[in-house]
């Protein structure tokens, strides 16, 4: 119309970002959310029901239900090689869920919080044997020597009861990384990438991991005690199961959803400032075991030398593959020097 101008690119480019910052603040809040709520409610869960495998088998359910009913139109699976290479992954992700809930079970949130935090130092070593190989540079070696401190502050101040979960956190963080390493492996397009979607790869992941779990179940005896603790669950802990399965399905889709909004910096912060959200929620307001001020000093560094690896990992992945080589030879050099000293 005369006297009617098209709006400037500035404005356009102001309105087209309101939607989308709506967007990214309401994808990171649930992922928060769950990812924290993941914690607090299988910690809640797994002492309200004590039958880990039926637990991690019951929530699996949930999560299968959910990816037919809702998901269905998006998964995609490209053909039975894709679903045979897969399931090299099944009995890691498996094996990941059970030990975080018995490692939940008989050791405090921050244990497996800190604990966690030092899984990339094993799976750095795996990595060198991929066919593209992740690059090593000074600030990831220091950071590595950062969370060993930390996590033996707080391990010093651990408690004698403690030790028993502290087995489950260590296999936890084995089958964790074996998960990453292979899932990296298959998902990455610069390795050997499987033809499957998102949701697809949820779908077997849980549908999967039913069957071995079922058997652990019926080896441990769970299906005898399973009518008896059902009974035993009041309204508060009947709440807590059900969350657990709920935020089981929320952080699969939550999680791909946050990455896919912010930059990899932006979800490494993310992700460690859920974990300091866990450490201040068992310190100030679920106080189930006090913990010493060395622990909560030790956690803390952990968690901050963790995400300065992450940081300095994501650098050497955007360095063009020239710095990369010439800073992974000085490195090298630096070493044979040291070792000729």
């Amino acid at each position: 119309m005369p006297g009617l101008h098209p709006p400037s690119p500035q404005v356009r480019k102001h309105v087209d970002l309101v939607p989308a910052n709506s967007q990214v603040v309401t994808g990171v809040m649930s992922w928060s959310i769950c990812s924290v709520g993941m914690m607090v409610f299988n910690k809640m869960a797994i002492q309200a029901m004590p039958l880990e495998c039926t637990l991690v088998a019951l929530q699996m359910a949930v999560s299968v239900v959910a990816m037919l009913v809702f998901c269905r139109r998006s998964i995609h699976i490209g053909s039975l090689r894709d679903v045979l290479r897969w399931c090299l992954v099944i009995p890691f992700y498996t094996g990941m869920l059970l030990t975080s809930i018995l490692a939940l079970k008989g050791a405090p949130m921050s244990l497996v919080v800190t604990l966690r935090t030092l899984s990339p130092l094993l799976s750095l070593a795996v990595e060198r044997f991929y066919p593209n190989p992740l690059q090593i540079n000074t600030p990831m070696l220091a950071s590595i020597f950062v969370m060993f401190i930390g996590a033996s502050l707080y391990v010093s101040r651990m408690n004698s009861d403690s030790w028993g979960g502290i087995i489950w956190v260590f296999l936890n963080c084995i089958f964790a990384m074996g998960d990453r390493l292979l899932q990296r492996l298959f998902l990455a397009r610069d390795q050997c990438p499987v033809d499957i979607s998102v949701s697809g790869i949820t779908l077997l992941n849980n549908l999967l991991g039913l069957a071995p779990l079922l058997l652990a179940s019926l080896l441990e005896g769970e299906p005898q005690k399973l009518f008896v603790t059902l009974a035993g669950l009041d309204l508060f802990g009947a709440t807590m199961v059900v969350a657990s399965c709920v935020v089981g399905v929320g952080i699969s889709y939550c999680g791909i959803w946050a990455q896919s909004l912010i930059s990899a910096t932006s979800f490494l912060v993310l992700v460690n400032a859920n974990k300091f959200a866990v450490i201040l929620l068992e310190v100030s307001v679920m106080r189930s075991k006090p913990l010493h001020p060395m622990q909560v000093v030790g956690a803390l560094l952990t968690i901050c030398a963790g995400a300065a690896y992450g940081r300095a990992r994501e650098n050497i992945a955007e360095m063009p593959p020239q710095q990369v080589t010439e800073a992974s030879a000085l490195l090298d050099g630096c070493k044979m020097a040291s070792a000729n000293k």
